[in-house]
Order: C-alpha cells, then structure tokens, then sequence
C-alpha cells in the first residue's frame, strides 16, 4: 500500500468512493452526491496547512483522509476533524488504519493540538478504528441527523495531538 498526498487528478476516484458512502450508507450525512466539479473544490480547500491524502494498492485509490477546520472561529484553529473513507471493495485490509495514522502525524507536524472525529453512531468500525489509533469518546450527539427515513447519532471522538503516544 502506498500512502500519498491527494492532487486533483485524483478528484473522481475520491468522489467514487465519498458518493458511494452519500447514496447506499450513514456513513455521511451528505444527502446529494457531489459533482467532479465539487469533488476538485473540496481537495483544493483544503490545501496547505490542512490536507488530503490517499492510499493507493495496485496503482488503483482505494480510500482517501482529510484534515478539515474544526470550527471557523480563530479560537478553534488548533483544532481538526478528520474524515476517512474506504473503497468497499479494501475493507478490512488496513487502510483505514493506515490513512488515520498517517493523518494524525501529518496534524502533529503541522503543529495542531487536538483531532476529532464525528461519527455516525451506526458505524461501529469507525469507532473500533479511531479507539486502536488512540482516541477516545467524549460524547454522543442523539438523533442529530436524519437519513433514509431514520434518526441517527454521532459518536464525537477526540485525540491530543501534542501529548506522547
């Protein structure tokens, strides 16, 4: 497995598997699939000191992880959320383990304090994944979102960044 920075060339296998997850999962509360045009912005957004990276097997994207602001308040500038999607096609092969590692050495060396992660409440494995990279939970938000007629949670999970491993 290869683990790389994100470029725009690789905007429609990302958005492949983001819109995969929006049309068939909870896995985001997205409720519209995103254009390539969308897909192209979102990398470019979050150039810099936030970032997107993809693992790669074969030569083929099989899942992709971002650093995004927490909060657009300047108070919360220290602080990001990540996001991790996987191609279903490599579940359970270790490449979301993988990318969140990699996501949260990129955070430290950027100089961030603090990571989190908001998860759908129905996704299990995400919670089990950010526990083995050493987050732990700080809350649950009930029935915040609402998706193929169902009411659904977020499990809110939180990582020091600056603190030894």
């Amino acid at each position: 497995m290869r683990i790389r920075n994100a470029t725009i060339a690789d905007a429609q296998a990302l958005r492949a598997i983001y819109n995969h997850e929006v049309e068939h999962t909870t896995a985001t509360f997205d409720l519209v699939p995103r254009t390539l045009q969308q897909q192209q912005e979102w990398i470019q957004q979050r150039q810099g000191a936030l970032g997107v990276i993809v693992a790669e097997l074969d030569g083929q994207v099989v899942g992709f992880a971002s650093l995004s602001p927490f909060r657009d308040r300047p108070a919360y500038n220290t602080t990001v959320e990540n996001s991790i999607y996987v191609d279903r096609t490599a579940r359970g092969s270790g490449v979301g383990r993988a990318l969140l590692n990699e996501l949260i050495e990129m955070a430290k060396n950027r100089g961030f304090h603090t990571m989190v992660a908001h998860i759908s409440g129905t996704d299990g494995v995400s919670v089990a994944l950010h526990q083995a990279c050493g987050f732990t939970l700080t809350g649950v938000q009930r029935e915040v979102g609402r998706k193929f007629g169902t009411w659904l949670d977020i499990t809110i999970m939180q990582r020091m960044l600056d603190t030894p491993d």
